[in-house]
């Protein structure tokens, strides 16, 4: 039983298999998909695909980059709206992400808080993005802080130090494909982190794991990333796939699917 919990699949690149993206999941044993919406018009799509296959959940979020516009007024009333939909598990991806020199970091902060506020009105976790913006991503998260607080770093990148700061914050470490990377700090991570922790992800269709890295990722690769943490944790495979099964349905407050 393997989890994906942040996969792009109602993204344009599999509007050419998707049907057979997913019979290969199910054939696979992947028994929860998380699709997540970046804007108001990817969660729509993200909805529609979560109400047509029962394994596959959504979430309603405005990516960093989103902000890179001027927003509409309503927008955070909207996806509020879009949120409380049947199948929404979360709020995200939501976040920061100061890669970019010319982003407006301010209107990224100022989006961030907002969907946080959303997720502490509708008791949904949030699903966190996060590059190069740690320091300033952890501090709204303190200054933001209430008693209900939980979430999942999406693609965790950050180091031990970082990593603790996040699970006092309330927030599990979703691992991507980037774990089987030569130069990844990941390994260490997950030494470091119990495994009630930790949560798998391929972020498809981006960072493929060895052996398909430059290629097209796809859902059924969240075994090659649960395999990895289980040769790192040195635990059997069926454990490690059910302990993360168990985490997905504690954050999103799924029964055991």
């Amino acid at each position: 039983m393997y989890v994906d919990v942040h996969c792009h699949l109602s993204f344009p690149e599999f509007d050419g298999d998707r049907d057979a993206v997913i019979r290969q999941m199910i054939s696979e044993d992947i028994s929860l998909l998380v699709d997540p919406g970046i804007d108001l018009e990817t969660s729509r799509k993200s909805i529609a695909l979560a109400a047509a296959h029962p394994m596959i959940h959504a979430n309603v979020g405005l990516h960093p980059h989103a902000t890179s516009q001027p927003l509409p007024e309503t927008v955070f009333d909207e996806l509020a709206e879009l949120a409380s939909s049947p199948k929404v598990v979360a709020i995200g991806e939501t976040g920061l992400d100061y890669h970019y020199p010319d982003c407006d970091r301010a209107r990224q902060q100022e989006a961030f808080r907002a969907m946080l506020e959303i997720s502490e009105k509708l008791d949904l976790p949030v699903v966190i993005h996060c590059r190069e913006a740690w320091e300033d991503l952890l501090a709204i998260l303190e200054e933001e802080k209430h008693s209900s607080q939980r979430g999942v770093m999406h693609c965790f990148s950050g180091d031990g130090a970082i990593a603790r700061r996040c699970i006092r914050l309330g927030f599990m470490l979703s691992i991507p494909g980037t774990v089987t990377y030569k130069r990844s700090l990941l390994p260490d991570v997950i030494r470091e982190v119990p495994i009630e922790h930790l949560l798998t992800e391929t972020d498809s269709p981006y960072l493929s794991p060895v052996p398909f890295r430059g290629k097209r990722n796809n859902p059924s690769n969240v075994r090659l990333v649960t395999e990895a943490i289980s040769e790192i944790k040195k635990t059997g495979l069926k454990e490690t796939a059910n302990r993360i099964a168990e985490n997905a349905s504690a954050i999103f407050r799924l029964e055991r699917f």
